[in-house]
């Protein structure tokens, strides 16, 4: 599933536990938050691929929320659905008006939540399923798992394979060493994040005969980046 993180923004814990729930079947990971407040640190420090926003919130109200994630630079690009048991016409026509990717009413059938997401995740570019990623003169197949440079085959070791995968997948956002933990290796691994150093290095070292090593980039203080520009 590419290691999708999923943000879910619900107070109801009832709810928030049940969406979590299909979520982890479908294979998506996922993090929650109960207010605005925590929904603003989430996507700070973890970065999701998507947020399952609800409307009525303690502290501050969906939709003003999602005006901010459309109105700043750092989110303007963030797919979010509103998910809501507000279901009158006009409240759906005011949540997409603010840029909401998709609008779901409570309650709702989780095959087709997961099926929404997906349809999401696939127009945004976060996930490709078996599909082909090629940037930056690289094509990774991950049916096949195969990293090529034009016909000719780079060897990765699995490890390797899943944090190009991973970059290839998020190109131009920086990670820092924890969170490329998180989404490559799981949030249940307990391993020194110094990790992370290593395999770059070898996946550098892999990419370097073919003038590609350049594209992980190092970011000073922040992290890791995969990027095309210089």
């Amino acid at each position: 599933m590419d290691n999708n993180v999923i943000l879910v923004v619900e107070d109801e814990p009832a709810v928030r536990d049940m969406i979590g729930l299909t979520l982890e079947q479908a294979g998506f990971n996922w993090i929650a938050a109960e207010t605005i407040s925590e929904a603003r640190a989430r996507v700070v420090d973890q970065n999701p691929d998507l947020v399952l926003l609800d409307w009525m919130l303690p502290d501050v109200s969906g939709l003003d929320y999602a005006r901010q994630l459309r109105r700043e630079e750092a989110t303007r690009e963030l797919p979010f659905i509103m998910l809501t048991a507000r279901d009158a016409e006009n409240d759906k026509i005011r949540g997409l008006d603010v840029g909401a990717d998709d609008y779901i009413t409570k309650p709702f059938s989780p095959r087709e939540l997961v099926a929404r997401i997906k349809t999401v995740l696939r127009r945004s570019g976060k996930i490709s399923g078996d599909e082909v990623l090629s940037r930056g003169g690289l094509t990774v197949d991950s049916a096949a798992h195969r990293v090529k440079v034009g016909t000719e085959k780079i060897d990765l070791g699995p490890t390797e394979f899943r944090l190009l995968h991973f970059f290839i997948s998020h190109p131009d956002r920086v990670f820092s060493r924890d969170q490329l933990l998180d989404r490559v290796w799981g949030s249940n691994v307990y391993i020194d994040d110094r990790t992370v150093d290593v395999h770059v290095r070898r996946l550098r070292k892999a990419l370097s005969p073919f003038g590609r090593d350049k594209l992980i980039q190092t970011v000073r203080g922040a992290g890791y980046r995969f990027s095309e520009q210089e």
